[in-house]
């Protein structure tokens, strides 16, 4: 028999408690205590507990984490991409800065690829996120996507998501474009306009073909976008 160290009575616990490298039986009286026990009166102790089916209160679980911030009006559209035709969630974007502009593969402009994937490139690492979208409404883009894609990937190593060719103007554009052009008052008049968008989702600013990534307008106006706080979790 066994004097509890708790009430100070006997309890008898006729069942063998298995301890990791170290054994105790308990019933008649203790056979064999294994010297870790002897060393350790916590441990021995929670043993005692366990073979008298008291088990020890469990941790209070962790707090579930905040709520993931709602995608904004204008990124909750699901758009093919470039390269395969799957389909991608711009909600995936909320919370960053993004630069949305229409390509083309033919157009006078097309070289800007090579600055947009720079502005891409060097602000990345601070929220910054270049989205092409070619479009054929000024027949300058190929009916190939795969040629589309090469020029964009291959001729000038864009690295920024691309995405499936189509209507960026009119009553047959693309919700995003239509909210974009709603929102800044301009739709693109050529290849290569830019739009601005903040952390908030909310445009921001237009920027026509001419205006080039490199222009001193628009990388300043990156940066103050860069600058501004991320939007609350849940708004």
């Amino acid at each position: 028999m066994l004097r509890s160290p708790f009430s100070g009575g006997i309890i008898a616990v006729p069942i063998r408690h298995e301890v990791p490298c170290m054994t105790t039986t308990l019933g008649q009286g203790v056979t064999r205590l294994a010297p870790a026990l002897r060393a350790s009166p916590l441990l021995l102790a929670a043993t005692l507990l366990g073979a008298s089916g008291l088990a020890p209160a469990r941790p209070a679980a962790a707090p579930a984490p905040a709520a993931a911030a709602a995608c904004p009006p204008l990124l909750n559209h699901s758009v093919p991409r470039l390269q395969d035709d799957k389909p991608q969630n711009l909600c995936q974007y909320a919370g960053r800065v993004l630069l949305v502009v229409n390509t083309a593969s033919y157009c006078g402009f097309t070289s800007q690829f090579e600055g947009l994937e720079k502005l891409n490139a060097t602000y990345a690492a601070r929220g910054l996120v270049v989205l092409g979208f070619p479009s054929n409404d000024f027949r300058q883009e190929d009916a190939d996507a795969k040629k589309t894609a090469d020029v964009c990937f291959n001729t000038y190593g864009v690295r920024f998501p691309m995405f499936a060719a189509g209507p960026v103007r009119g009553s047959d554009a693309q919700p995003l474009f239509r909210q974009l052009a709603a929102a800044t008052g301009h739709a693109p008049g050529w290849n290569f306009n830019k739009y601005l968008v903040g952390r908030d989702g909310k445009a921001i600013a237009h920027f026509g073909s001419t205006t080039g990534p490199g222009s001193t307008r628009l990388v300043s106006a990156i940066e103050q976008a860069l600058a501004a706080p991320a939007p609350a979790a849940g708004r």
